[in-house]
């Protein structure tokens, strides 16, 4: 795999389990360099439509290669989901194609809810490809790797928010301790906390090479094969990028978005990201819970609002073998159930 081209990971199953219809609307919600999004828009008719979201200004930019009216491209966070169909909407063309490919006839259990957001059952599927892309890993000014000495930035959007080095030179040595226990899952994060807050002491921590040098320092033993930095980037992009606060909003604005039938499907590849799509699944999958002895017939409960389609999905060896990137991915898919009548 060449530098700076990111290769889809699970790229077929993704698109057979989101199944695109011809004439459906599809929400790319981490657009990346597009590679699932020209899939989507090959399988679309002309009514079709495609929208891609993206935080990151140099995905949008490279997105723009692509002339298609059947796609709207917006920058943001895919925890803005609602805000970016609603902004997707604004586009005349783009939002009397996506009404078109509705359904005629609108029952009671397919019907848009008129309190609920902008685009509200709409969305045919929804895919979410979480993490960072090659792009990104690759760029040396991006600071998400310390394989090339650059900037200490991590931001995936650079036009908002703290630096990674600007976060490192304020925070409180517990407070760095914790971010790499919880994120990155470093069993030496409290001597990683302690070394930065050393370091940043005789000078500013500034550059990927920089801090690498300092956690190689504290961090003694690693797994084979591994660096002794990979946890603490792994660690700092995710905090920087709040990217697991982001997924919490995504999940529900994304079942939100949905029509029944409609499919959501999310790859991740960190154990909390799977854990949280996993555990939002199982609970709408679910439908309402209550306490024990509650004189409530089982049919005049709410009905589940998922239905989990298949098991969780991993790249095959020979993808792991071509993509080593892709090793660490999970696919999950699940469907939206129909409303009560």
């Amino acid at each position: 795999m060449a530098d700076g081209v990111h290769v889809p990971v699970l790229l077929a199953e993704a698109l057979a389990a989101l199944a695109p219809a011809p004439a459906g609307v599809y929400v790319d919600a981490t657009f990346g360099r597009g590679g699932h999004s020209r899939l989507i828009l090959e399988r679309l008719a002309a009514e079709g439509r495609l929208l891609a979201i993206d935080r990151d200004q140099a995905a949008i930019d490279a997105g723009r290669a692509i002339r298609d009216p059947r796609l709207a491209l917006v920058h943001a966070r895919f925890g803005a989901l609602r805000a970016a169909l609603g902004q997707a909407l604004q586009d005349e063309h783009w939002a009397g194609g996506a009404r078109a490919a509705q359904p005629a006839a609108a029952t009671d259990s397919n019907r848009p809810d008129p309190s609920a957001g902008a685009g509200a059952g709409l969305a045919d599927g929804v895919l979410m490809d979480l993490g960072v892309s090659s792009p990104q890993l690759d760029e040396a000014g991006r600071g998400f790797s310390f394989r090339s000495d650059g900037p200490l930035d991590m931001r995936m959007d650079q036009s908002s928010g703290l630096t990674a080095a600007e976060w490192l030179a304020t925070a409180p040595q517990e407070h760095i301790r914790e971010v790499l226990e919880r994120y990155g899952q470093e069993r030496f994060a409290k001597q990683v906390a302690k070394a930065i807050v050393s370091a940043r002491a005789r000078g500013p921590i500034e550059r990927t090479r920089q801090l690498a040098a300092v956690v190689g320092e504290a961090v003694r033993t690693r797994e084979p094969g591994k660096d002794p930095a990979t946890r603490t980037f792994q660690a700092l992009r995710i905090h920087i990028n709040q990217e697991l606060e982001e997924l919490s909003l995504a999940l529900p604005q994304a079942l939100e978005a949905l029509r029944p039938g409609g499919r959501l499907a999310v790859i991740s590849f960190h154990s909390l990201e799977d854990r949280m799509v996993k555990h939002f699944f199982r609970e709408a999958a679910q439908g309402a819970r209550l306490p024990e002895r509650l004189p409530v017939r089982a049919a005049d409960l709410p009905p589940p609002r998922l239905r989990v389609i298949g098991k969780a999905l991993r790249p095959s060896e020979r993808e792991c073998a071509a993509n080593p990137r892709s090793r660490s991915a999970v696919l999950r898919v699940a469907e939206k159930m129909a409303a009560a009548a």
